[in-house]
């Protein structure tokens, strides 16, 4: 075991405080590249090993080299993660995370972090979405995201091009957080009484209705869409699905969600995405393996 003054020891020391300055950035990439808290976490682990077993007399420039050896692991893990997406059941959607007791996520930028832009990140190649997210989230200089992907400058702006045109919600406008969760008060009111007409009256007219089980709950294994369609579908499991629920306000990627709970156990997280027109899309989060984490969320209160 090196002494206290041994300069390896010291060294290493150095090398630790440096990582830990720039750990939020570094999970905060690889977060919105896979769109697991879990897998980005793997991310990080792999980083700091090899930051710490490289040659850092050679490293310039710390934050350059640890954004570029996260952002390309997490290149080569969302091309697996993709291969495994294609046998997922049912819909899938982003781990959430509570964003409101989370630095690696909250300090420094909301961009790219929301569930429905994950969710359209998903349709972006893995190189896309890594210079959309180094742009979009971070602000990284064309010239430096050209060289964390490997690509040449003008190709680096092609690619955000691109990305942004894919991930693009014909021209939208999202409402505030409070307006949102005024919908989405409603929108549970609703639901939770299986009342139809309350529920056609905040949905839009091509609401897109997500449940993400994995297979591992019961969950509808394709997404339900239009207004109709979507109330009636919510209407029919309120008689069951809500009973003994408890309900608890959390701030999931950055927007307010819903927590519910059954007996101290979570089992969905229900959030929206809206806009002037009313609710776009309804996400249901109700694979055990992503709830683990915002169950610990911080509840949110609001006046």
């Amino acid at each position: 075991m090196p002494r206290l003054d041994d300069p390896s020891a010291a060294a290493l020391e150095e090398a630790a405080s440096v990582f830990a300055s720039l750990r939020p950035r570094l999970f905060g990439i690889a977060y919105r590249m896979l769109g697991s808290a879990a897998e980005a976490e793997d991310i990080v682990q792999e980083a700091w090993l090899r930051w710490q077993t490289y040659d850092r007399d050679t490293v310039r420039d710390p934050p350059a080299f640890l954004a570029t050896t996260t952002t390309r692991l997490a290149i080569n893990a969302l091309r697996s993660a993709r291969a495994r997406r294609e046998t997922y059941v049912g819909p899938w959607l982003p781990e959430p995370v509570d964003t409101s007791a989370d630095p690696a996520l909250g300090a420094e930028t909301g961009e790219a972090l929301e569930f429905a832009i994950l969710v359209l990140m998903e349709k972006l190649t893995p190189t896309e979405r890594a210079a959309y997210v180094l742009r979009e989230a971070f602000h990284y200089p064309y010239e430096q995201i050209a060289g964390i992907v490997q690509a040449t400058e003008d190709n680096a702006r092609q690619l955000v091009s691109r990305a942004r045109k894919r991930v693009a919600t014909q021209g939208r406008e999202t409402v505030r957080p409070t307006e949102q969760r005024r919908m989405l008060t409603a929108f549970l009111n609703a639901a939770r009484k299986g009342d139809l007409s309350a529920l056609e009256e905040v949905l839009a007219a091509d609401v897109v209705s997500y449940s993400d089980g994995g297979g591992a709950v019961r969950a509808a294994k394709i997404p339900v869409s239009g207004r109709t369609t979507v109330a009636k579908f919510v209407k029919a499991f309120a008689p069951t699905f809500w009973t003994g629920a408890e309900l608890t306000w959390v701030e999931a990627n950055g927007g307010p969600a819903v927590l519910a709970t059954r007996d101290g156990s979570p089992f969905v997280l229900v959030a929206i995405s809206a806009d002037s027109a009313g609710i776009e899309q309804v996400m249901w989060v109700m694979n055990p393996a992503k709830l683990a984490r915002i169950a610990t969320a911080r509840p949110v209160r609001h006046t």
